[in-house]
């Protein structure tokens, strides 16, 4: 009886051991898109009052749970029943990247700015509809992401048992979300611990100075991960296409992978926006009809 019992606790020891190996493993390979969530994730969380920070964020955590809650299983069964399902499904996220991207490239070009009272009385009429938009915007986006996720951290374990299989995609799955918005947090609350220091310190000292060069960073950081955040939607989407079809993998074989995977989604979002904006011309069209 003990030997079985202890023979169980070997299995066991053995079994965590083989996890955390492939987890070691599945998350170096899962760093580049890591990063590029963390960009993303961040540019989407902030831009909110500051009461409203944390509770968009955990609205956004809890949706990204929910995700991967949907995606590891659904991944692992057509991963066994039908493969080809999971590239088709990263094509066409690839697809809402890209989109996303060039939109808001187009927004920052084009965009007129609205004088500021207008933009204060836009936001208090419309800052609960806006709010649950850009968190709705956020968790589809980190689903996509999310995704892209699971896929490479599955395809460091295909020959493993389905044991390791579910356990060391779902530890990815978990440090990728814990710590991609952990780290969020720690980012949209760098000016109210600026802040705190400040009070703290009586606006003296040490202290102080740290306080205020939070609070003048944040605004830089804002800006800094919106850029990178723009940049990592059409890198990711570039990527899914160029490792997804292999016309696009072999096509420009002397051109950087990074130019490249930017041009694919860059030409992507472009085409993606022209779609819709012809299509709802004639919507309108054929409805003024």
């Amino acid at each position: 009886m003990a030997s079985g019992f202890f023979a169980i606790l070997d299995d066991i020891a053995a079994l965590m051991d083989d996890v955390a190996v492939t987890s070691k493993i599945a998350t170096r390979k899962t760093a580049g898109i890591l990063g590029d969530d963390l960009a993303v994730n961040a540019e989407k969380a902030t831009g909110f009052l500051s009461s409203r920070e944390l509770p968009v964020l955990w609205a956004i955590t809890k949706g990204s749970f929910i995700n991967k809650l949907i995606i590891i299983p659904v991944a692992l069964l057509l991963n066994v029943f039908f493969p080809a399902a999971i590239k088709v499904i990263l094509v066409f996220g690839g697809f809402y990247l890209a989109y996303e991207g060039v939109e808001k490239i187009i927004e920052f070009l084009f965009h007129r700015s609205k004088s500021g009272h207008q933009v204060i009385e836009n936001s208090e009429k419309n800052n609960s509809d806006a709010e649950k938009t850009k968190i709705k915007s956020a968790v589809t986006t980190d689903f996509i992401l999310s995704v892209e996720i699971v896929i490479i951290a599955l395809g460091t374990v295909l020959e493993k048992s389905l044991t390791i299989q579910i356990i060391t995609v779902s530890v990815v799955a978990l440090l990728a979300t814990v710590g991609v918005y952990g780290i969020v947090a720690l980012i949209v609350r760098m000016d109210d611990t600026g802040f705190k220091l400040i009070k703290k310190s009586n606006d003296e000292g040490f202290l102080s100075k740290i306080g205020h060069l939070l609070v003048k960073a944040l605004p830089i950081v804002i800006k800094m991960l919106g850029f990178v955040g723009t940049i990592a939607l059409l890198l990711v989407s570039g990527g899914i296409f160029v490792h997804n079809i292999d016309y696009l993998h072999h096509l420009f074989p002397t051109v950087p992978s990074t130019i490249k995977e930017f041009a694919f989604g860059l030409v992507a979002g472009l085409a993606v926006i022209a779609i819709l904006t012809i299509g709802k011309k004639v919507f309108s069209f054929a409805m003024r009809r």
